[in-house]
């Protein structure tokens, strides 16, 4: 029965994997070439350096995805604003994990004082991830036109939110 953990540096691998995956024949991701497993590791501990959630979906020792958010920009106005990252193995998808595993995440960035989630989806014919945002409540914000070269085509950036806790109701702790 798949469970949903923190990502451990044993996991790394894996991760690259299923990322390295996503860049070659998918364009939710628009990095053009995979990163190394040592990349993957080194953005893993950047995450976690931030105290900020990373995620993986296993089922025994296979990891069958992985989620997590970072900041959304640098600049400390946007310290309560996390950008979210989600990728399923391809013989995951389609199973409900995706939603287990963005519904957890969210809750784990809510306890670490995130109010704003925000999804930035390559490409506006990514329904599957179009799809699992909005079933975790995310709400549409807009699309960016043929921001992206990918696979000789432009593509889109599709834009989504979803409030956190007490959201933008009250301000947040320092």
């Amino acid at each position: 029965m798949p469970i949903i953990r923190p990502s451990q540096a044993d996991d790394v691998p894996a991760i690259a994997a299923i990322y390295a995956h996503h860049v070659l024949v998918g364009t939710g991701t628009f990095e053009l070439e995979p990163p190394s497993q040592n990349e993957m590791a080194s953005r893993r501990g950047d995450v976690l350096d931030k105290g900020l959630p990373h995620l993986v979906v296993v089922d025994g020792n296979n990891v069958l995805g992985f989620a997590y958010c970072n900041w959304f920009k640098p600049r400390p106005a946007y310290r309560f604003s996390a950008e979210d990252s989600i990728y399923m193995a391809p013989d995951a998808q389609g199973l409900g994990l995706g939603r287990a595993l963005l519904t957890e995440l969210a809750a784990q960035a809510e306890r670490a004082g995130v109010r704003k989630l925000i999804a930035v989806i390559g490409d506006s014919a990514n329904a599957g991830s179009i799809a699992v945002h909005r079933s975790v409540g995310f709400s549409m914000v807009g699309v960016l036109k043929s921001c992206g070269w990918k696979f000789d085509q432009w593509r889109d950036v599709v834009m989504m939110d979803k409030p956190l806790g007490l959201g933008d109701t009250s301000a947040p702790q320092p």
